[in-house]
């Protein structure tokens, strides 16, 4: 499907950013790559601190939508089970978005106005959610008791590194964001971390001794 030209100056301007970083993009340098006149920019967008609003705004709703579809299961299949689809909802959609999700976790790391934005409304949905999840899964004992703030810390932390250290995650995992398994594989990784510091060991029934 041929892409509209809205379309392809976000993906031109997203390309840019992380290749160029976003100062050293210019409208016309955007205009070029995606084959449009610097005017549907001004059109679309108005300028370029209009165009990385979109670019942040677009990332985060979607970002929460999935984040969204793994907390609704937490009521009738558990904080577990919900946690871990949250993991699969949301590696599945930075590896889909490789290029928007690296320029915003990069973004992220500055501190200015956007950032200061984004984290008194989106980042407080998603604490807001993740908070629910672990606060059942301790109540409910699937997890054990914890620091919720601190777990969410560190979850946070391996969602994001494949998309962030991408060289990194490759010399120790020997595998890239943008690869058919990575979901797969990296899913298992973050399950494993979720079992062994969240989940409550599960217990074994004893065996029944038959004496001959």
């Amino acid at each position: 499907m041929r892409k509209n030209s809205k379309d392809s100056i976000v993906e031109a301007a997203v390309f840019l950013f992380n290749t160029k970083g976003f100062s050293g993009t210019s409208i016309r340098d955007i205009a070029a790559k995606a084959g449009v006149n610097p005017a549907n920019i001004a059109y679309y967008f108005q300028n370029k601190k209009g165009l990385l609003e979109y670019c942040f705004t677009a990332y985060f709703e979607n970002y929460l939508s999935e984040l969204e579809k793994g907390y609704l299961l937490l009521e009738e299949e558990g904080a577990e089970l919900a946690l871990k689809k949250i993991v699969e909802n949301l590696l599945n959609y930075q590896s889909k978005n490789i290029q928007l999700t690296r320029f915003i976790l990069r973004e992220m790391t500055l501190d200015s106005q956007m950032v200061r934005e984004v984290m008194s409304t989106y980042h407080v949905k998603e604490r807001y959610y993740l908070k629910k999840v672990l606060e059942k899964g301790m109540r409910t004992k699937e997890f054990r008791n914890h620091s919720v703030l601190y777990v969410i810390l560190q979850f946070k932390s391996l969602l994001n590194t494949p998309f962030l250290n991408i060289h990194y995650v490759n010399e120790v995992l020997h595998i890239l964001p943008h690869e058919k398994y990575f979901i797969e594989k990296y899913s298992r990784e973050v399950f494993a971390w979720i079992d062994s510091v969240l989940c409550e060991p599960k217990s074994i029934p004893a065996r029944r001794i038959v004496s001959i």
